[in-house]
């Protein structure tokens, strides 16, 4: 449940609005695709090579046009006003089935503008799993400066995510871990609910849940590589984007030109508990925006000191165990539990940053008017992450991120494995380790029908990484560089921040980033930047 949180979402949204006046050469498609290149060392030919009958799929000529799709689709008009252009590309549901049932993947390109330096295509991921990707190409552009004329910017939506071809199992919440509460009947309330989720999508979607995997995708990235026309294709990944980039790298060592991994994550460790042993550093967070909430009593009202606030917040997260805490009202009415509110914190707790801090202080406040049964009136942006995460309108972002997570890596099946775990670090961690260590749908799922992804060969990318990284934890982007010693690893030191390149504003971070776009060239050894 690694998502880009909700510093990244509004990065992702300011980078739509900023990138909306920019202009490209808009071109049909290339004449011919590339051929899928040989294994690299140490990498199995039928990870490397597609099956045979995959040619066709490299060879089509998508069908470019306007992105937007209507008055609302935000992300649509920002592309058009930008001069990008849309396309669906065929992929096959099961690559080792070319000749059977197809499914399409949706991308958008916004072409190089110094087409007399272009250096070729750069996909981006947002992360997830099962974020949409269409337009955070469109949102990376300011980051890249000059750099970033010289790139065509692909956006992608992966397989069964945003506009691709669909999955939705029809669940009553959104995407994201929910808190086991505080006792055992709480947790036996999200073991029904984790059983429920994956029989839902056993019955609804049970086809094509075995091909709804991060290998399928990174073989859904080279079809869309070589329907561009490009012998090699760049890769920027945030989050889980940086597992997807390492399977790429892995399974087509001939494809990949310049591969940014911002907030990485250990390949060797990855699996459905992704944020097991992530509930210190969400501690850490939690302490540092408390002291910082504390120091702005005056305006939030929620306790002078650190110890002040979090005791404000145990106390909410206890009246939502008694009473659901009511916000807002009309169609815009939430109610939310003990499983929920620990959720809240968890999602918007991805940056140390002012704005960041500022908005879940704010939310925390609204709360504190709803246990004392004063009305709430919810913001718009606020009012749509709640509906995202805890209503059906997540339902279909949800489907695709568990069957994603499931479908990679097994997860333990006994619920008594999650129970022991939340119980050891519930006295550490009082807030973070019943969401962190608790059970997930993955545990009634099918057994996936691939191995995960293995680092077999090096690979010179650019690591990025924040120390204090409440998601993926710093030591997750320390191991990846270990596997990989031709990459370089640049720290941004002593930052709370999740997703770092074009986001956190630092300019250490960006200018290392933009120079080896441009340039090909890794620094000579592994950097630090200060907060």
């Amino acid at each position: 449940m690694i998502t880009p949180g909700s510093a990244v979402r509004r990065a992702s949204a300011a980078g739509l609005v900023l990138a909306a006046g920019l202009t490209g050469c808009l071109v049909t498609a290339p004449t011919a695709a590339a051929a899928p290149g040989a294994p690299g060392p140490g990498v199995a030919a039928a990870d490397a090579a597609p099956a045979p009958g995959l040619g066709r799929y490299y060879r089509q000529r998508p069908d470019w046009h306007g992105c937007a799709r209507g008055a609302g689709d935000g992300t649509g008009r920002a592309l058009d006003a930008a001069g990008a252009l849309c396309a669906d590309v065929t992929v096959p549901l099961d690559y080792g089935n070319p000749g059977g049932r197809t499914i399409t993947v949706a991308i958008s390109r916004l072409k190089a503008t110094d087409t007399r330096h272009r250096i070729g295509s750069v996909l981006v991921n947002p992360g997830g799993p099962g974020g949409s990707g269409l337009g955070t190409g469109l949102a990376v552009r300011p980051a890249m400066k000059e750099t970033g004329a010289r790139y065509d910017l692909i956006g992608m939506d992966p397989r069964f995510t945003g506009r691709s071809t669909p999955l939705d199992c029809g669940l009553p919440s959104g995407p994201g871990l929910l808190s086991a509460g505080s006792d055992r009947a709480g947790f036996d309330r999200q073991t029904a609910r984790a059983r429920s989720v994956a029989e839902r999508c056993r019955a609804t979607n049970g086809e094509v849940l075995p091909h709804v995997t991060t290998r399928n995708t990174a073989r859904d990235i080279d079809v869309v590589r070589g329907v561009l026309g490009e012998r090699r294709i760049s890769y920027l990944g945030y989050s889980y984007g940086t597992y997807l980039g390492t399977a790429y790298t892995q399974m087509f060592p001939a494809r990949y030109d310049r591969v940014v991994l911002d907030s990485a994550l250990d390949p060797d460790r990855y699996n459905p508990r992704l944020l097991k042993g992530a509930d210190a550093e969400n501690e850490r967070a939690f302490d540092g925006w408390a002291d910082w909430t504390a120091a702005r009593d005056s305006t939030y009202g929620l306790g002078r000191t650190r110890d002040r606030v979090r005791a404000t917040v145990d106390g909410l997260i206890a009246a939502s165990a008694r009473t659901p805490l009511t916000l807002g009202s009309g169609p815009d009415t939430f109610r939310l539990d003990d499983s929920q509110v620990p959720a809240l914190l968890f999602t918007e707790l991805a940056g140390d940053t002012d704005p960041v801090r500022a908005a879940l202080a704010e939310h925390v406040a609204l709360l504190a008017r709803a246990a004392e049964g004063r009305p709430t009136e919810v913001p718009p942006a606020f009012a749509e992450l709640l509906r995202t995460v805890f209503t059906p309108a997540g339902s279909a972002l949800a489907s695709a991120q568990t069957a994603i997570l499931c479908g990679d890596a097994p997860a333990p099946r006994d619920p008594e494995t999650y129970w022991r775990d939340i119980e050891r670090g519930r006295a550490a961690h009082p807030l973070f380790a019943p969401l962190t260590e608790n059970i997930t749908p993955c545990a009634f799922w099918e057994r996936p029908r691939e191995e995960r992804v293995r680092v077999r060969h090096d690979t010179p990318a650019l690591i990025v990484a924040a120390t204090g990284d409440p998601r993926v934890t710093y030591d997750g982007s320390v191991a990846l560089h270990g596997r990989l010693p031709g990459s370089r690893l640049v720290t941004l030191d002593g930052a709370v921040q999740h997703a770092s390149y074009g986001v956190y504003g630092n300019a250490c971070v960006d200018a290392t980033v933009n120079s080896y776009l441009a340039t090909g060239r890794l620094p000579a050894r592994d950097r630090t930047c200060a907060k």
